[in-house]
C-alpha cells in the first residue's frame, strides 16, 4: 500500500491529459494536502459544499445554449472517473489489451442524468470516488508504473490517477464560474 503517488512523468499520458495533471497539481498546490490521494478524498467535501442550496431545477439547466445541464456535467465526471479507474485497475494488473477511447458527446444523453435528483447524482460521485480511492490505496509503486495504452496512446495507472483528481478539478472550476454563476448570482460562488 502506497502512501504518496508521485506526479507522472510526461512519458506517462497522453499530451492532451496534461491539461489535467496540471490542474491536480495546480490544486495541490494551493492548499494544505501533499498527495493526489489526499485531494482526490478531498473533492466528495469540496462538491458537495459547492452544490450546497442548488435545487434539482437549476441543475437542470445548462449555462448556455447547447451546453450540458449541470447534472449532465456531474454525470459525465462520472463516468469518466469510472471509465479511468477501470483502465488503471487493468493496467495494474498487467492487462495488455488496448482501451479505446469513449466518446463522452454519446454517453451524456444516455445517462438521463436530468431524470434523476441532484443527491442521488452526488450520493453516486461519492460511492465513485470511495471505490476509486480504495483501488488507488491497493497499488503498489510497481503497479503504478504499469504501461498500458488507452486511446491509442500510453498512459500509467499513476497517470490516471492524477487524471481523475485533475478531471474532477477542471469540472468543479466550470461549475464555480459558469453553471453556478449563471444560475445562482455571485452570491453562491463565494463558498
Amino acid at each position: 500500500m502506497l502512501t504518496s503517488i508521485a506526479r507522472p512523468e510526461d512519458s506517462e499520458f497522453a499530451p492532451y491529459y496534461a491539461t489535467y495533471i496540471n490542474m491536480a497539481a495546480a490544486a495541490l498546490s494551493d492548499s494544505t494536502l501533499t498527495d493526489i490521494s489526499a485531494l482526490l478524498a478531498g473533492q466528495n467535501d469540496e462538491l458537495e459544499t459547492l452544490l450546497k442550496g442548488v435545487t434539482d431545477d437549476a441543475a437542470n439547466r445548462s449555462y448556455a445554449a447547447g451546453k450540458w445541464t449541470l447534472k449532465e456535467s456531474l454525470v459525465h465526471v462520472i463516468d469518466a472517473e469510472r471509465v479511468f479507474s477501470y483502465r488503471a485497475a487493468c493496467i495494474a494488473r498487467g492487462d495488455k489489451a488496448a482501451f479505446p477511447s469513449f466518446d463522452q458527446d454519446a454517453y451524456v444523453p444516455e445517462s438521463r442524468a436530468n431524470a434523476r435528483s441532484l443527491a442521488n447524482i452526488l450520493a453516486e460521485f461519492r460511492a465513485i470516488r470511495l471505490a476509486t480511492l480504495a483501488l488507488l490505496r491497493s497499488f503498489d509503486a510497481a503497479a503504478l508504473a504499469q504501461i498500458g495504452t488507452a486511446s491509442g496512446q500510453p498512459v500509467t495507472p499513476r497517470a490516471l490517477c492524477w487524471i481523475i483528481a485533475g478531471h474532477a478539478a477542471h469540472h468543479m472550476t466550470i461549475t464555480r464560474e459558469r453553471y453556478l454563476a449563471h444560475e445562482l448570482g455571485s452570491e453562491q460562488n463565494q463558498v
